[in-house]
């Protein structure tokens, strides 16, 4: 998988549990008819969100964005479906490779995680998946978003 599909399938799963959130906030709050689906698909959507984070980060090392970008990536997942514009942003700008740079470049500093990452494809969607669970579970302890 390409750094511009993994992004983009990203940005689209984080807008589309965005959307899904919504529509259970709309349930509970206007229609007053039940809050389960606040329940589900904000649970959903947190996972999406913070594997959105993960991706958004070694995308942005691996194709070598500069911090402020980085961030504008990061902070496109807060307003709803703001990732969808990110997304084409980047993807104009040539921002998002149709292969991993780290793959045959030699990485230095902070690039040497990333590089074992999209080095060993199996390995590194297994850690990709445990630090999703990881930041999930802290975010959990951390208690729910308020309302």
């Amino acid at each position: 998988m390409s750094p511009r599909l993994l992004f983009r399938g990203l940005a689209g799963a984080e807008a589309v549990t965005w959307s899904l959130l919504l529509v259970g906030m709309f349930l509970k709050y206007v229609t007053e008819t039940t809050d389960v689906a606040v329940s589900v698909f904000g649970m959903l959507h947190g996972v999406v969100f913070v594997a959105y984070a993960v991706a958004t980060v070694v995308v942005a090392v691996d194709q070598r964005w500069g911090a402020g970008r980085t961030l504008l990536g990061l902070a496109s997942a807060v307003p709803p479906l703001a990732t969808l514009p990110f997304e084409r942003y980047a993807d104009r700008r040539g921002l998002l490779g149709s292969a991993w740079r780290l793959r045959t470049a030699a990485p230095v500093g902070l690039e040497r995680p990333v590089s074992w990452l999209v080095r060993h494809p199996g390995r590194g969607a297994v850690t990709g998946a445990a630090a999703v669970a990881a930041l999930t579970g802290v975010a959990l302890l951390a208690g729910p978003p308020v309302g």
